[in-house]
């Protein structure tokens, strides 16, 4: 074994479907299913999908394509982590394995609050779960004050609810164990991740991406199929399943009243002539297919040498959007809609209100709504999870590569890491204050910095050439010969404006907000602490990798010059 292969064994993923569903499953996350169906609410529904298709176009599609590219190539070297392979791509540049290494404080932090939230999906459906078995005399409740299953009587009750249940009205407020079950949760949710992690990727990752993304889907379809039959369960006129669709999807929105009244319509070209609209659409794709978090690079190095990644990647991208357009789309908005009514609409832009606030509610009104509410809880906490081990994987091969570790070294060093952002998490969560933080920096900011850094080492330092011979190893399908082309003229400039506005009409007030909230600076705090841990461990490996390289060049010319002399003296 090469001391590049010191402490970090060869792995690789046991089967194309198996890459494929661990790919999958790690973008269909909670975006899919909360985020993106609020932000077709809020931003004009059929008129936000008109940028939303063009970012998964000229964005998602190429760039996840180029992800793939990147990772095998790194792979087939010897590498795994994001600041290797990204090296191995600059040319054996230091400055782009310290980029890779910035691009790594993405999924790291991500997952701190990720497995926070994992715990609520987790413990909603159990106490879902509670109520479903109450005929059979095992009813149970982790919560001292409510029954089995979770019937609050209306929507000011649910709201009231999260808001204690997350501690928003007071910092540190999860840490009293005798009141709130979600810290015990989350660490359980945490140990699950790493615990996958340390298994190793096929035993691990694979195998269990093989039995959660197809259960997450059955779940998913079985409670569409269940708002799809409900009919006008109110008997209010304008509230059928018809009309929920058509309030998701239509480009016009009716503009309400005090009253609740419908007053006039708005207009697809106004939304459209929105740049909001647009940043908003782009920053969905970012969030909902992964691309630029590191996950894709991570696991696409673990694909063997002379396996298909053309399709793979393709077929990767074609289920996240499946999932989240159709699937997202449909069980969600319309359900609420039915039950809710158009007035309920306000309560939509939100992500955590939506999945909840307005869906128990929904649940709490649905005939056999403790089962359904069970399943979509259920679908919410395999998504999170499946991306959450998406994430965690890319820190655990840096510090595989960086330090030389086993693997279990590094997924312990990795979680006392987590574990104390989860622990900044879990203490601020008045407001969600640290929770907000980290999800507007790592998921919303540097997706579109990472982006743009990518793009450029695909397009102009490693070349699009080899990118798509990457592509073509042994690839079962041929992609168009301009993707090289639309990376390069039609990707990066596009990032880059959308990226310009983005900074013109969000980044001014952020940071105003930074400036007055405690939690904010500590939280920002952490993140550049971080930033500067990450850089210094790329640099250090950087010039170990160089050192390796030297000595392999040096003994490469030593075995030439034997031979020479070999032949000579013959």
């Amino acid at each position: 074994m090469s001391r590049r292969d010191q402490g970090c064994e060869k792995e690789h993923w046991g089967s194309s479907v198996g890459v494929v569903l661990a790919v999958a499953g790690g973008a269909i996350g909670l975006g899919n299913f909360l985020r993106f169906p609020g932000q077709v609410a809020t931003y004009g529904g059929g008129a936000f999908m008109i940028p939303y298709f063009v970012s998964m176009l000229i964005v998602a599609i190429p760039l996840a394509l180029s992800e793939w590219a990147l990772g095998r190539n790194g792979g087939r070297r010897g590498y795994h982590s994001q600041p290797a392979i990204y090296r191995a791509a600059g040319n054996g540049k230091t400055f782009w394995g310290v980029c890779g290494g910035v691009c790594s404080l993405a999924p790291l932090v991500i997952c701190m609050y990720y497995v926070f939230i994992e715990s609520w999906c987790l413990l909603y459906a159990l106490q879902y779960l509670g109520g479903c078995l109450r005929p059979i005399g095992l009813e149970f409740s982790f919560f001292p004050t409510l029954d089995a299953g979770l019937k609050l009587g209306d929507s000011a009750a649910y709201e009231s609810f999260f808001a204690d249940f997350v501690g928003m009205n007071g910092d540190g407020s999860l840490f009293d164990f005798s009141t709130s079950p979600l810290l015990l949760a989350t660490l359980a949710c945490a140990l699950a991740n790493f615990a996958l992690i340390y298994c190793g990727i096929s035993k691990g990752i694979e195998r269990f991406c093989k039995i959660a993304t197809p259960l997450l889907l059955l779940c998913a379809v079985s409670v569409i199929l269940r708002v799809a039959t409900l009919g006008n369960p109110t008997g209010v006129e304008g509230q059928s399943f018809v009309d929920g669709l058509g309030f998701m999807w239509n480009p016009s929105r009716p503009i309400l009243d005090e009253s609740g009244a419908v007053v006039g319509q708005t207009s697809a070209w106004t939304a459209l002539a929105n740049p909001e609209v647009w940043l908003a659409a782009t920053s969905q794709i970012f969030f909902s297919t992964s691309i630029c978090l590191c996950a894709i690079t991570s696991y696409a190095s673990y694909v063997k040498p002379k396996k298909d990644i053309a399709l793979s990647g393709l077929t990767a991208v074609a289920a996240n959007e499946f999932c989240e357009v159709a699937l997202g789309g449909l069980m969600t908005i319309p359900a609420a809609i039915m039950f809710l009514g158009v007035a309920a609409a306000g309560s939509f832009e939100s992500s955590f209100a939506m999945g909840f606030v307005v869906l128990p509610n929904v649940f709490g009104l649905t005939p056999g709504g403790e089962i359904f509410g069970f399943l979509f809880f259920s679908l919410l906490f395999l998504a999170g999870l499946t991306s959450s081990i998406s994430l965690v994987q890319p820190t655990v091969a840096l510090t595989q590569e960086a330090f030389r570790w086993s693997r279990g070294c590094s997924v312990a060093a990795t979680l006392a890491v987590n574990l104390v952002g989860i622990g900044i998490v879990c203490w601020f969560t008045r407001n969600l204050a640290a929770l907000d933080s980290f999800d507007f920096w790592l998921a919303n900011f540097t997706p579109f910095v990472f982006a743009l850094l990518q793009t450029c080492l695909v397009a102009w330092v490693w070349g699009t050439d080899k990118m798509a011979a990457e592509l073509d190893r042994g690839a079962k399908i041929r992609l168009p010969r301009c993707l090289g082309f639309v990376v390069k003229f039609v990707s990066a400039p596009y990032l880059a404006i959308i990226f310009a506005l983005w900074l013109w009409n969000n980044l001014g007030a952020r940071l105003a907000g930074v400036a007055e909230d405690g939690a904010a600076r500590v939280s920002l705090a952490f993140i550049g602490f971080l930033t500067a841990a990450l850089i210094v461990v790329s640099l250090k490996a950087a010039r170990r990798w160089r050192r390796e390289e030297e000595d392999a060049e040096r003994a490469k010319q030593e075995r030439r010059i034997e031979g020479c002399g070999t032949a000579l003296k013959r």
